[in-house]
């Protein structure tokens, strides 16, 4: 599905929704037991394709589901719910969304079917005090959310839910309404941002593929030395740092994610890049891991 497309689609699913959860109805997070701190992800997820294939980019995201602690349950900002205000999912059965055309029907057969937690997603809402923010009982896993979820925990015994992106507002926002996810790693939630730090589908080749653009390669290598040195607010202000970035964010849905996973970096947290590479010339599949 073109973005455009998806992002109507997404708006008009979230705006038939009749019911708006405000702040602090529910209660706090105390009801919901500790843990030790999670860790923090941001997948470059890429090719749908990568539910079904088994490569190292693949075989990366089952070394990282098997070496974590098992979590009470994981909180995915994916690129692919694009809605106009902030919306958290409540389903308790969330369906697998396949949200993409042209792909092999082996693909669409797919199905991952983790429970939802509509409890945690409720004290999500209560954590986001800056806005307001609203519940979707109908939204599924969209594919920014199961295909990576298929190969970390690929028996999908752990409870999944979704935190929409407010495609209405800026890097800076969704990197300040991550920081106030913190609490939730204390609780057992694995936090994952879900998009590609580079993503440019209009300039994607299909022929020597595995030769990156100049300008790709500049600018994820450019944002890995940013990450390393924390000075988060050069990526959050990425439409200055010149033609590279640009081009490789054409347009900020993959981007934002990695906002969220940045914003909830903490002083004694490691960051560690899991995985590094580029797919089709213009999708870097560079991966995070903040604990």
């Amino acid at each position: 599905m073109k973005r455009r497309k998806f992002v109507q689609s997404a708006a008009i699913m979230a705006a038939s929704i009749p019911m708006t959860m405000r702040l602090n109805q529910f209660g706090n997070l105390d009801t919901l037991g500790s843990s030790d701190k999670m860790p923090v992800l941001f997948i470059g997820h890429g090719n749908p394709m990568n539910a079904l294939y088994d490569n190292a980019f693949t075989r990366h995201l089952t070394d990282l589901g098997t070496k974590m602690e098992k979590p009470k349950a994981i909180l995915v900002v994916s690129a692919h719910w694009l809605t106009h205000g902030t919306y958290v999912s409540t389903s308790p059965t969330p369906k697998t969304i396949h949200d993409f055309g042209g792909f092999p029907e082996e693909l669409f057969q797919l199905q991952y079917p983790a429970k939802g937690s509509p409890e945690f997603a409720e004290q999500t809402i209560t954590q986001l005090s800056s806005i307001q923010v609203h519940a979707d009982h109908e939204m599924g896993l969209d594919h920014g959310a199961w295909t990576v979820l298929r190969h970390m925990y690929p028996m999908a015994d752990v409870p999944v839910y979704q935190l929409s992106i407010d495609y209405d507002k800026p890097a800076e926002f969704h990197f300040q309404l991550g920081k106030q996810l913190a609490a939730l790693r204390t609780k057992g939630v694995l936090i994952i941002g879900s998009g590609n730090l580079v993503h440019n589908l209009g300039r994607v080749k299909w022929e020597d593929s595995l030769i990156p653009y100049d300008w790709a390669q500049e600018f994820d290598q450019n944002a890995k030395r940013i990450i390393d040195n924390r000075t988060f607010d050069e990526l959050i202000n990425y439409q200055q740092m010149g033609e590279a970035a640009k081009l490789s964010v054409p347009t900020p849905d993959h981007y934002y994610p990695l906002m969220y996973s940045l914003g909830l970096v903490e002083s004694k947290d490691e960051i560690t890049h899991t995985y590094e590479g580029m797919e089709m010339g213009s999708i870097s599949m560079r991966c995070l891991k903040i604990a």
